[in-house]
């Protein structure tokens, strides 16, 4: 009876994971086309699909064939589908009227479901190709039968690692002497600056401090931290000004603004992700450029950011200063949305890959979250932000919320009805049926495209969450203002 008692407990203080295996109900991954293109300033998306796939960039990306943006459809005709044409001729062609158009530094082929089906080999037609344009060439597969939304970005980011150059590894470094310990190999015999030691041909040397800062520079020196994961360059900023301020300095982003910026990898290097759903990019890191992850929660709001950093830091053997204060102000900015957000409940359909890093932000807010449904998840990429997760909810004295992978919407619909919470955050498709059933829901493609990482970006995902349920409110008050005034009109006449 004691075991089963024990038993229960311990249940009880862990999360709930259940997978219903329903389909990807998501927005199509060949969207990250939108904001990649805008990242990589030197580059050249060729999106190879059907007529569907650019109806769809056409109105999903808004962008007018005026404007000449950086992408471009190899559409798929009949003749392609069934092997009438050659297929390599046709990307030949069409690759070289984009060389001397546009003349781009990287060209990204994004295959599609197609392309899939048909089993069209892009990834060995692309290297012949490149040696022939004399221009690099990127394959990803980012189909929507195998990937949910935002993992087209985590495909064509795991393509783009294996074109970054290696880091050519530290003349002076001691073949038996771990990374960690190397600085600490030294402090017995005569010690050289990190400015001093020699460096290789292709890597810049670190520039000395003052004396106060010779303790972390042996560590900058050996330890170069590469971050991963598509940002706007005002946020990737205030990213690397929060690092800076512990001492940390980012030595390159995955991607890079331009593709010939693109960091060095190997074994020495630690990444880090910025996003959740960027799990194949890390194992690519990882196994195939031998980099050591640092398994950290994601920046998303105030508590997210902090440990974000936090884990950063002891990864990297620096003690984090001033970050508990930081994240206090920050909450006290935002008193005004957490006295509006306080007890209500939000149920997540899973859409962007976003909700667990979202709805840990919402329970530290005051906000209740009966089930986190997510399209897909790798528990391994993300057991840093499940931890805070965990730790959240026992802080906030709530329940776990139910964790569902690959969630099954009927189901979902039959949960939504006997719940009865006050905000639904799911994908386009289904918001508008929700809504007629007087379900207030919020688009989780807006958290998508929305400012949300950093100390700073707290108020925009708050902003996002409230406007619906700012918005049913006043329309309440509305309808009952308009039913007094007509009760009152028809009062008088009778």
């Amino acid at each position: 009876m004691q075991e089963l008692v024990q038993q229960k407990a311990k249940n009880e203080s862990q999360l709930t994971f259940d997978c219903e295996t329903g389909n990807y109900h998501t927005f199509c991954p060949i969207s990250c086309v939108s904001w990649l293109y805008q990242k990589i300033e030197d580059s050249f998306f060729l999106v190879i699909g059907t007529k569907t796939c650019g109806y769809f960039l056409q109105n999903a990306l808004g962008v007018m064939i005026f404007a000449e943006p950086r992408y471009a459809m190899a559409e798929l005709e009949e003749s392609d589908i069934s092997a009438q044409l050659n297929d390599y001729k046709e990307l030949k062609r069409l690759c070289l009227q984009i060389k001397q158009d546009r003349n781009p530094s990287v060209i990204v082929w994004i295959g599609t479901c197609t392309t899939e089906i048909i089993k069209m080999d892009l990834e060995g037609m692309a290297p012949k190709l490149e040696a022939e344009l004399g221009i690099p060439i990127v394959v990803a597969r980012a189909n929507g039968l195998d990937y949910a939304f935002t993992q087209g970005e985590d495909t064509v980011l795991a393509a783009m690692v294996q074109k970054c150059p290696t880091k050519i590894p530290n003349v002076d470094k001691m073949s038996d002497v771990p990374v960690a310990s190397f600085a600490d190999a030294k402090e017995g015999g005569n010690r050289v600056s990190p400015s001093a030691q020699p460096h290789p041909k292709g890597v810049p040397a670190t520039k000395g401090g003052s004396e106060g800062e010779t303790v972390q520079q042996p560590k900058k020196a050996h330890s170069d931290l590469v971050l991963f994961g598509s940002l706007p360059s005002t946020i990737a900023t205030q990213l690397e000004l929060e690092l800076k301020k512990q001492g940390i300095q980012v030595s390159g982003w995955l991607p890079a603004s331009r593709y010939s910026d693109l960091p060095t990898l190997g074994e020495d290097v630690y990444v880090c992700g910025i996003n959740p759903f960027l799990s194949r990019t890390a194992t690519s890191l990882m196994r195939r450029r031998k980099c050591k992850l640092i398994s950290a929660p994601f920046p998303i709001g105030p508590d997210g950011t902090r440990a974000w950093v936090e884990k950063i830091c002891t990864v990297l053997g620096i003690t984090p200063k001033g970050l508990e204060e930081r994240e206090e102000t920050v909450w006290q900015g935002l008193k005004d949305y957490l006295s509006f957000v306080k007890g209500k409940s939000v149920f997540f359909m899973g859409d962007n890959l976003l909700e667990i890093s979202l709805a840990r932000f919402l329970i530290r807010c005051g906000m209740v979250v009966y089930e986190i449904g997510i399209p897909y998840m790798d528990q391994r990429f993300q057991a840093g932000e499940l931890e805070l997760l965990k730790k959240t909810c026992l802080q906030m004295n709530v329940p776990f919320p139910r964790i569902i992978e690959k969630p099954d919407n009927y189901y979902q619909i039959q949960r939504i009805k006997e719940l009865q919470p006050d905000l639904v955050i799911t994908g386009m498709a289904h918001a508008n049926p929700l809504e007629a059933r007087g379900i207030t829901t919020k688009w989780s493609v807006e958290f998508t495209f929305a400012q949300i990482h950093g100390f700073t970006n707290a108020r925009d995902v708050l902003e996002l969450v409230t406007r619906p349920l700012r918005r049913n409110k006043k329309t309440r008050k509305l309808c009952i203002m308009v039913f007094y005034s007509l009760f009152n009109y028809n009062f008088k006449i009778f």
